[in-house]
């Protein structure tokens, strides 16, 4: 087996492992009140633990497969999380998939295979300086501090803007990770000694406790798309700018390649509508006075 394939292998396998993980993770969060300590409650609920233990589980499968494949093949392929969480969230909460969900997969599962036939995502450099970290990594984190902003004076918008930072963040760990695995050659002590390490570390922290704000702000019509989207776009970012991995494309050939992101954005987002149940205000009182509602369709990562 080559190196693509066990990557796009065990991109998968984390793709279906987040899935499972996130069910249990976002019923945790939906049922924690907004007067209640979201990590308090959190850290008390054995099903938030098994939804952490998948999580975990889908991490390691994409460390393995960012240590034989480029960001820019792992990352889109971890969208695709919301294939297996769709008969997943159908199972769990009693609902069918309907018609036009499953015609919004095809198109996902389509659009993913130009990007990687089409593409042909290349690998970069391992270690690059950290000059070049700076700006790219400035740029990311800037929208993060701002997506931040925007839900703490906006309560109309908390879900959409607490899943699009850590959406983001998601991303930047995705970079790190890339970096930090191929630092594994040069033995522990190398891994131990880089600032990129530490910086994954604090990533992944940032990135799971704004998660689980964006699930417990507000329906996943809001939360789920962002956080879908805004970690593949960043990682692909800083994969390109930071790590240099590139598109092996020109002429029509790239030009296909940003249609098939373009419509992996759209139907991931027209995905997340589909599954996600519509705001109801019964529902919202009841998640007000700590009763957990119905089950809703899990975030991939």
């Amino acid at each position: 087996m080559t190196g693509t394939a066990v990557a796009v292998a065990c991109a998968l396998a984390a793709a279906l492992l987040a899935a499972v993980g996130s069910v249990a993770q976002q019923r945790s969060a939906a049922a924690v009140a907004s007067s209640d300590s979201l990590l308090g409650s959190l850290l008390r609920s054995p099903r938030w633990w098994a939804g952490i233990l998948g999580d975990s589980g889908s991490y390691l499968m994409q460390i393995i497969a960012l240590a034989v494949g480029s960001v820019l093949l792992v990352q889109p392929l971890l969208v695709a999380a919301l294939l297996f969480a769709l008969p997943i969230a159908a199972a769990t909460g009693g609902r069918r998939i309907t018609r036009t969900s499953w015609l919004l997969a095809a198109a996902l599962c389509a659009a993913l295979a130009v990007f990687l036939l089409v593409g042909n995502p290349t690998a970069g450099s391992g270690d690059p300086a950290a000059a070049r970290w700076a700006l790219p990594l400035g740029i990311v984190l800037a929208l993060v501090v701002a997506a931040i902003a925007v839900a703490v004076l906006t309560p109309t918008l908390r879900a959409l803007a607490f899943g699009t930072a850590g959406g983001i963040l998601y991303g930047v760990t995705a970079a790190f990770t890339k970096h930090v695995t191929d630092l594994f050659e040069q033995g522990i002590p190398a891994v131990l000694g880089s600032w990129q390490t530490w910086a994954l570390i604090a990533a992944g922290v940032a990135a799971v406790y704004l998660q689980q704000r964006a699930f417990q702000s507000g329906s996943l019509a809001a939360s789920l798309p962002a956080l879908t989207v805004g970690e593949p776009l960043a990682a692909v970012f800083l994969g390109m700018t930071v790590l240099g991995e590139r598109l092996r494309v020109d002429g029509p050939e790239l030009v296909l390649v940003i249609a098939a992101v373009v419509v992996m954005a759209a139907t991931t987002v027209a995905l997340s509508r589909q599954e996600a149940p519509a705001d109801d205000p019964a529902a919202t009182a009841v998640t007000a006075r700590g009763t957990a509602p119905p089950p809703e369709t899990p975030r991939p990562r």
